[in-house]
């Protein structure tokens, strides 16, 4: 299966943060509009924290060792839980979620070269998705790195990762906005 789908969408999400974001200082790209919101830098620490969490999982599936749960094999469960997955990460839904612990951002004060570090991160996402290609057609069902009883296919999976990152680049706009409201 070609993977161009994905990383494109990746390389035209990382031109829009580094276009929203490249003038930013550190403190600016740090900045909350209140407490209970991420910074624009949490937001693209978050993305670096979630989509390395797949890593492991992809190496492992390289190499042959990867064990799906047994309801991974029941047909509509992976199908479904993608499909619920993959609505709750619309960057539509303007329903704030919970992210899972192992997906915090790292901290509430991120370093000021976050976003070079997330366009590496992007670089080497899109090197772990191409070097997926040959399993896309596969079938192949994975876990959640966050919880193994989600599960979904491999290309939902990468369906995920880039919808979720359109949400999250929305997400930083408003905190943007809101901080010059602010000001």
């Amino acid at each position: 299966m070609d993977t161009t789908k994905w990383t494109q969408a990746l390389d035209k999400t990382t031109q829009a943060f580094q276009e929203a974001f490249g003038s930013l200082s550190a403190a600016q790209l740090n900045l909350k509009p209140d407490p209970q919101s991420w910074s624009i830098a949490q937001n693209l620490d978050h993305l670096i924290v979630i989509n390395s969490t797949y890593f492991p999982v992809l190496d492992a599936l390289h190499a042959g060792t990867y064990k799906a749960p047994f309801h991974a094999k029941i047909g509509f469960i992976p199908s479904f839980m993608g499909k619920m997955v993959l609505k709750a990460v619309d960057p539509d839904r303007k329903q704030k979620g919970k992210t899972f612990p192992i997906w915090e951002p790292s901290s509430s004060e991120i370093e000021g070269e976050i976003l070079s570090r997330f366009v590496s991160h992007q670089d080497e996402l899109k090197s772990q998705i191409q070097a997926a290609s040959y399993l896309l057609d596969q079938g192949v069902i994975i876990s959640s790195p966050a919880n193994k009883n989600i599960v979904y296919s491999l290309p939902m999976a990468f369906d995920i990762i880039v919808t979720h990152e359109r949400r999250h680049l929305e997400q930083a706009k408003e905190v943007r906005v809101n901080l010059k409201q602010n000001v």
